[in-house]
């Protein structure tokens, strides 16, 4: 089956964007700090974080579909619309560059969060044009009542000044999207196989469901041993699942592949989620903290650092067999890091050095 999937990922047009493939390597350092072999698990480290445009993460996987998509259909603008610290609106915004597309920008945000500084920084470097909006009344959801409404306005705008736009939506989440794990998925598994690894679980960060989406289909296409746990963010389940199996079965005709995902193929632990999303909690401030002591690896305190503080807690709780082997997806987003600067300096108590002195 692997075979003929790979053969139907290679019939479709995309657009070379990211450094690929990303580096898998094993968080033995990691694995030390909670408990060693008798507690925890092998932890394998997939790094999609370096997929190297602009600062890298897991969307330039999925836009390398979507912006070849507007490519052929005469797109003169990218458009799309997230949070004020986007990651997936810094990726747009850097692809858009890559191949002469401006883009154009409708960000979420209170009047107070609109410091240029991490990604939003970036979106003003890369020459994004911005339009804020109001964040979401829910701190669970991930996108405000007035974003639609600021879309179709900056829709009709541009296309009254002869732009032709194109709408990748939030997260790069469709089944053309979807397409970009899938690969990631493929791609995967070959490095495990050639590392001789038979990982049961993998962990990755939900939002808009769209990686987790591609993942449980690559999954399936390529025969893979683990079963994707997804960390959410953000509430919404079990629309959000609805969601994500949706446009995964969207993927699979897309591949002509008679694979059909249900509710049941996805598992979600929602016990991260905190206050709301992009909130920080006491466990993915440590977690945060924990793998760059370990490892050297920054996570971002939106999506990564509140996954790995789920895998964590199943290790601590003794979820998993130690004996076993598990994956963890990192999914880029470290420019966020410096838009919760304030946090971050009092729950790590350091100013340069270990003991709180600069050094």
């Amino acid at each position: 089956m692997m075979t003929s999937v790979i053969g139907a990922m290679e019939r479709i047009p995309r657009v070379p964007l990211a450094t690929l493939p990303t580096p898998l390597h094993e968080a033995r350092r990691l694995r030390d700090a909670l408990g060693g072999p008798d507690r925890c698990p092998r932890i394998l480290l997939k790094r999609d974080d370096l997929t190297g445009l602009a600062l890298g993460g897991n969307k330039a996987r999925k836009l390398e579909f979507l912006v070849t998509d507007a490519l052929r259909g005469g797109a003169t603008v990218l458009v799309t619309t997230g949070g004020v610290q986007s990651n997936h609106a810094r990726m747009t915004a850097a692809a858009g560059r890559m191949v002469g597309l401006p883009t154009s920008l409708v960000l979420s945000a209170a009047p107070g969060e609109r410091e240029v500084q991490g990604n939003l920084l970036l979106d003003r470097l890369l020459g994004a044009e911005i339009t804020f909006v109001e964040p979401p009344r829910d701190p669970m959801k991930l996108t405000g009542p007035d974003e639609a409404a600021a879309l179709a306005e900056l829709e009709a705008r541009l296309r009254a000044r002869g732009e032709r736009p194109y709408l990748v939506p939030l997260g790069g989440s469709t089944p053309l999207g979807v397409l970009g794990y899938v690969a990631g998925a493929l791609e995967l598994e070959g490095q495990l196989e050639a590392a001789g690894a038979r990982p049961e679980r993998l962990y990755v960060a939900c939002g808009s469901r769209g990686t987790a989406a591609g993942l449980v289909l690559g999954a399936r296409l390529a025969g893979a041993p683990y079963a994707v746990r997804g960390v959410a963010v953000s509430g919404g389940d079990p629309a959000s699942t609805a969601f994500a199996v949706e446009i995964a079965n969207g993927t699979a005709e897309l591949l002509g592949s008679h694979a059909r995902l249900t509710p049941d193929d996805f598992e979600t632990d929602q016990s991260q989620i905190g206050p709301g999303y992009g909130r920080s909690t006491p466990a993915s401030l440590e977690a945060i903290e924990l793998l760059a002591l370990t490892e050297g690896v920054l996570l971002d305190p939106v999506y990564t650092a509140k996954a790995m503080a789920g895998l964590v807690a199943d290790i601590r709780a003794g979820a998993i067999d130690p004996a076993t082997t598990v994956v963890f997806v990192h999914t880029g987003g470290q420019a966020a890091l410096f838009a919760h600067a304030a946090e971050l300096a009092v729950a790590t108590g350091r100013v340069g050095g270990r003991d709180g002195s600069a050094r």
